[in-house]
């Protein structure tokens, strides 16, 4: 299977490479506005690379982006280059394709894949397209083997499966980020990939020195670009990124995908999309913005041929703690689980801070017995009868003995609490998760 993969791409490449000599696809710069450049003379699809002739003589990598009338519109990758009307614009077939293979294990490298670690060049020699192989869609397998991600709470009442897509979703500040540390410590993975998409720079060397320092970067690739860099950067780090995790898994691999976050991918193909003209639509988001997410999401998952996977944890911000958010709600729709943090455990100093009752595992019921899933109900109903009556609870308006169920719910409070706690430098195992809920809410 992976032959083929390979034989498409590499056809693919080669393509590109012919009609990267055919001199119409030659085009001459004749606009800049905004941070858009226009180019006549270059028939080349949305999406495709470009090289321009800068002032020094130096050459400016581009990207086609969208046009106007029977000009080609390019978003500049390299940012503060001298550009002169009439430059000269010439195809770049490299840009469509991602350089790949063993010799990414351990690095860290940026979203045109050159090393951000000084560690030297990157030794792979493979390629891969970076929109992905398009294959037939009977060929996604399902999900049926639990996934371990060492979080007990997560374990044992979010249960993941090895291909599943999952969002977490919170405001600024709420813990998603330690959550995707505790997850990536605790996963039962071959190989990680992590796509750092518009952090600060900062949470970049943070992230590489406490989440994933020591042994876990033999078997990590890190793909970072910080918030300063172009809009078309960032998204080209999550396509690369993902890209990376498609060819390990067309290699057999169990692959843990981690992008963070989905959110900043969606705000910069809002940059483009307004910079285009496209019209904003729900919160000033234009269409294209969201229908990027199942775009990126959808390359997620189980490759039957193959016997690989690609399991993606995907953070969403929620802005103003609005879990209506459009971005949210286009998320939450195409993913396979979502867990949604809470503010309000946050500041009572529960981490990590899930909301039980509003996160979901729509593969759980596949992957895991009828004892664990009546464990798993038993706690989701006494959490639910809290939450809907805390009002009446909290102003002493409740009588106890009305209702049994909340009678328990208020009895057992600090029990359900207490089995979301969790140190974040700690890691429990998916079958000490579940005994652990079996024997304090199995019925």
């Amino acid at each position: 299977m992976i032959q083929a993969d390979l034989a498409r791409a590499t056809r693919l490449l080669d393509h590109m490479q012919i009609t990267n000599r055919a001199p119409r696809h030659v085009g001459r710069l004749v606009g800049h506005d905004g941070g858009m450049l226009e180019v006549t003379g270059f028939s080349r699809p949305i999406g495709a690379g470009a090289r321009i002739r800068a002032a020094d003589g130096t050459s400016v990598r581009a990207e086609v982006v969208g046009f106007r009338g029977s000009r080609a519109v390019l978003v500049p990758l390299d940012q503060d280059a001298p550009l002169e009307n009439g430059a000269r614009v010439e195809p770049d077939s490299a840009a469509n394709m991602v350089q790949v293979g063993e010799g990414l294990i351990g690095r860290v490298i940026d979203a045109m894949g050159q090393p951000l670690d000084r560690k030297g060049p990157v030794l792979a020699n493979g390629q891969w397209p970076l929109a992905g192989v398009r294959g037939n869609v009977l060929d996604r397998g399902r999900v049926l083997e639990r996934f371990d991600l060492g979080v007990r709470a997560v374990n044992a009442l979010l249960t993941a499966g090895r291909g599943q897509r999952i969002a977490i979703m919170a405001g600024s500040g709420v813990g998603k980020s330690v959550l995707m540390g505790q997850m990536i410590a605790g996963a039962e993975a071959d190989v990680i990939v992590t796509g750092l998409i518009g952090e600060r720079g900062r949470e970049v060397s943070d992230f590489l020195e406490t989440k994933i320092g020591g042994a876990l970067m033999n078997k990590s690739v890190v793909v970072a670009v910080p918030a300063d860099h172009p809009p078309v950067l960032r998204l080209r780090a999550a396509a690369r990124a993902t890209a990376i995790a498609e060819y390990f898994r067309a290699r057999g691999k169990q692959v843990l995908l981690l992008i963070d976050s989905l959110t900043r991918c969606a705000h910069a193909q809002r940059e483009i999309g307004l910079s285009l003209g496209e019209p904003p639509a729900m919160k000033g988001y234009p269409p294209s913005a969201l229908s990027l997410i199942p775009r990126l999401v959808e390359r997620a998952g189980v490759d039957s041929r193959s016997g690989g996977s690609i399991t993606a944890i995907y953070t969403v911000l929620a802005d103003g703690d609005d879990t209506d958010d459009p971005i949210v709600d286009t998320a939450r729709a195409i993913v396979d689980g979502h867990i949604v943090l809470s503010r309000h455990l946050s500041e009572q100093s529960i981490f990590p801070a899930i909301d039980v009752g509003r996160s979901l595992s729509r593969v759980m019921a596949d992957i895991v017995d009828d004892e664990h899933l009546r464990a798993a109900a038993n706690y989701r109903r006494l959490w639910a009868a809290y939450e809907e009556n805390r009002d009446l609870i909290l102003m002493g308006a409740y009588r106890p003995g009305n209702d049994p169920t909340i009678d328990e719910a208020v009895e057992r409070r600090q029990q359900l609490l207490n089995f979301l706690r969790q140190s974040s430098k700690s890691t429990l195992d998916a079958n000490s998760s579940a005994a652990a809920l079996i024997a304090e809410f199995g019925t």
